[in-house]
């Protein structure tokens, strides 16, 4: 089992800046992605970012440069920058087992862009 621990959400106004970290603990996937999704209300989970040890970064395409992703050892990290109001949602981390096709959430944290 994987435990994901996330911190870092909160209120922040319009073009704001914000840090999402993530850590993971347990039985980690030797060979795995971590990364952030995030969800609206009324809407569907969609991809923020993941990172893969040796690989590339993805992003989603509302991104647009504003938010970067790293990671050290078991700890995943979201910099957000030029925060918008559609910016508003529950971000979750995840961990995807690429062997067993699993993956694992964390249970969320609100993040609210509003003056």
């Amino acid at each position: 089992q994987v435990h994901l621990a996330e911190s870092g959400g909160g209120l922040v106004q319009p073009g704001g800046s914000l840090t999402l970290s993530c850590t993971a603990s347990g039985s980690i996937p030797r060979i795995n992605s971590m990364g952030w999704y995030r969800q609206a209300p009324g809407k569907d989970r969609d991809l923020v970012a993941t990172i893969t040890s040796g690989g590339p970064s993805v992003y989603g395409d509302f991104v647009k440069g504003r938010f970067t992703i790293s990671k050290a050892m078991d700890t995943v990290y979201l910099q957000m920058n030029s925060l918008k109001p559609d910016d508003t949602a529950v971000y979750f981390c995840n961990v995807r087992d690429f062997a067993l096709r699993e993956d694992y959430w964390g249970q969320g944290t609100q993040v609210t862009v509003s003056s």
